[in-house]
């Protein structure tokens, strides 16, 4: 009974994690606009492979973060410089746009599914979010330290990760459809989000620096 709780657990915290408007999120709903679900799933496999990649490396404890901190950090900076970029350059292309194209970031042949794992992989703020809330849980015992349990935990949020990305897919199609939402109008949202999300995550690196 407790092995199912731990796995609703996981799931619930990562579904309600991926609710928040965001980069990911909202690319899900672009691939399944402008392209189709069957696409949209298999970027959403590759963010949750990722993620629950990242999830485990916290629950392997913080020494293993600790002692590879150089690469956490150039993660971070170059997801500031990436997302800006992404956003300058999807501002450019729907200012320009003369017809209904694919947004930006999908105006390639490049696998979904890696297209995903890459985007999860330019998230670093997913760290201090499992590390937080997995402490906290180990904290007041509703986690224990056990591989087995953290397996569970982590395939829950794999499915919760999902789970949250299907809103988007699914509630964001039919929100575009029933609003007639342009692909120009689409691409200047992403680039907004994209800003957005260099922003926030220039904040975090430059709070951390002052911190230490």
């Amino acid at each position: 009974m407790h092995l199912a709780f731990v796995v609703l657990l996981g799931w619930l915290l990562s579904f309600l994690g991926q609710l928040p408007l965001g980069t990911m999120s909202m690319t899900s709903t672009q691939i399944a606009v402008q392209e189709n679900f069957s696409n949209a799933w298999k970027y959403s496999i590759g963010v949750a492979i990722i993620e629950m990649l990242y999830l485990r490396i916290v629950l392997s404890g913080v020494d293993w973060i600790m002692q590879h901190q150089l690469f956490f950090l150039i993660i971070g900076w170059l997801t500031v410089l990436v997302f800006l970029v992404l956003g300058t350059l999807s501002f450019i292309a729907a200012r320009k746009q003369q017809e209904d194209k694919k947004a930006l970031l999908l105006n390639n042949n490049l696998n979904r599914f890696w297209l995903g794992a890459s985007m999860s992989m330019l998230n670093p703020a997913q760290i201090p979010f499992w590390f937080i809330w997995s402490s906290y849980f180990l904290d007041i015992k509703l986690l224990n330290s056990y591989r087995v349990e953290f397996n569970l935990f982590t395939i829950g949020a794999g499915t919760g990760t999902l789970a949250g990305l299907a809103v988007y897919m699914y509630g964001g199609n039919w929100l575009v459809t029933k609003m007639n939402t342009s692909n120009k109008t689409l691409n200047k949202i992403m680039g907004v989000i994209f800003v957005i999300a260099a922003l926030a995550q220039l904040y975090r690196m430059l709070y951390k620096q002052l911190l230490n």
